[in-house]
């Protein structure tokens, strides 16, 4: 569907186009004209769908109006009354430089970065001003950039409430909230900080939700945020891209690194994101591809903004073949035709699993996202299979044969069928919000 038939109008149109942006989204579809009506809107959507253009195309289409709006009347109000005190003009101006409009809060500084880059390309020759706002870095720079005023702001939860606490910003004119990726938000523990926010915006808004998962615990939060909502998803839930293909290799845990530097040369991978469950995980497996002749580095939040942004680019710069990440450092990672992805373990949180894979076969493309099983991973994939309700094929790599005499641990709490029936719970859970 095209986007002229969504409602957007020019200059938006004309900036699509440019930026070759042809046809709309399912999420874009749905969403941009609920957006426009300025309605609350709960979004589930898999990564790579195209929602950071869902909710910032319709409300820089309003912001755009609203400031034309401004003008018009600006304007009529000076033919009106041509003897204005040229002070009180600029009492006024300064008091309004604080207010801005529209607030998009994300989880992670990478995030914020990117949903930033989008909203300037969307507003690349307009009037629309914004600032991104996120800690481990200097917050005068972006003091000077609020104090001129400005429309949009992107942030994390953590440096905005300092800056707002600083008397820096205010967030009393706010008139669209945007939460994105809200179901990391919980997991990073910002529900405290969502809340904070809440109290300074006003409570006349329209507030827009976006989540890769919508479960019982997203839906109950939701009713402190939005108000009567109309919920969109575009797939079902728990399910991944068709255009992913899944492998698993089984194969001893000491043995994973090996095997992840002979598949890296064997099937020549010029990229590839690698997922660590630790910090120090990531940091010993780094270490370790290096001396397997693999240029790879590590992604966590240990390290400070300077060093994730060089890693980050250095990745995009393909100066690095391997990306060895943790879950909320990968969140929100945005890289174009990324073929690989790999899981050294399963994640503890099924949902992650989800979150991990969809990394790749985005837009439409075509990826890989393979899982190293070690004997201690089999109760975890017993509930993620259960999650999923499907089966993931495994496999095993010549030369990289499991060693058979081993047995999974067994507990109380890890027998498979009280694994299986965990699962299953949870997925009827929430099979009663579809």
């Amino acid at each position: 569907m095209s986007f002229e038939s969504l409602g957007l109008k020019q200059p938006l149109l004309s900036c699509l186009a440019e930026l070759n942006y042809a046809q709309a989204t399912p999420i874009q579809t749905q969403a941009i004209p609920i957006i426009l009506q300025g309605q609350d809107v709960m979004a589930g959507a898999q990564t790579g769908t195209g929602k950071t253009a869902a909710f910032c195309l319709p409300l820089i289409q309003m912001i755009l109006a609203k400031k034309h709006n401004l003008a018009k009347q600006s304007a009529k109000n000076n033919l009106a009354n041509e003897q204005v005190n040229s002070a009180s003009v600029t009492s006024a101006s300064s008091a309004t430089a604080f207010m801005s409009s529209m607030l998009v809060l994300t989880p992670t500084r990478e995030l914020a970065q990117q949903v930033f880059d989008n909203v300037c390309r969307y507003t690349r020759g307009s009037n629309i001003q914004s600032a991104l706002l996120y800690g481990g870095v200097s917050s005068q720079s972006q003091i000077k950039q609020l104090t001129a005023g400005v429309d949009i702001i992107v942030a994390t939860p953590g440096r905005l409430l300092d800056l707002v606490r600083q008397r820096a910003t205010s967030l009393s004119q706010i008139n669209h909230l945007v939460i994105d990726e809200a179901d990391r938000m919980l997991d990073m523990g910002f529900k405290d900080e969502i809340i904070d926010v809440l109290k300074r915006v006003p409570k006349q808004r329209q507030t827009l939700l976006f989540s890769a998962t919508l479960d019982d615990r997203m839906f109950s939060f939701s009713k402190r945020l939005l108000t009567s909502p109309k919920v969109i998803e575009v797939s079902q839930r728990n399910t991944t891209a068709a255009t992913i293909v899944e492998r698993v290799f089984n194969v001893d845990a000491n043995n994973k690194p090996a095997l992840l530097a002979k598949l890296i040369k064997q099937e020549n991978w010029q990229q590839v994101l690698v997922f660590s469950r630790t910090r120090q995980g990531a940091d010993a497996l780094a270490t370790t591809m290096a001396k397997l002749k693999v240029n790879a580095a590590a992604l966590h939040a240990d390290m400070s903004q300077a060093q994730r942004e060089q890693v980050l680019s250095d990745f995009k710069a393909n100066k690095l073949t391997a990306l060895i990440a943790t879950d909320v450092a990968a969140r929100g990672l945005d890289i174009a035709k990324l073929n690989y992805v790999v899981n050294m373990e399963l994640p503890f949180k099924l949902e992650d699993y989800v979150h991990r894979i969809g990394r790749t076969g985005r837009a439409g493309q075509e990826g890989q996202a393979i899982t190293l099983l070690s004997i201690d991973d089999e109760p975890l994939l017993i509930k993620l299979e259960t999650y999923l309700d499907r089966r993931l094929p495994q496999q095993w790599y010549p030369g990289f044969e499991p060693d058979l005499t081993q047995v999974a641990p067994v507990t109380r709490k890890t027998k498979k069928g009280s694994l299986k029936q965990q699962a299953r719970q949870k997925a009827l859970a929430q099979s009663k919000r579809k």
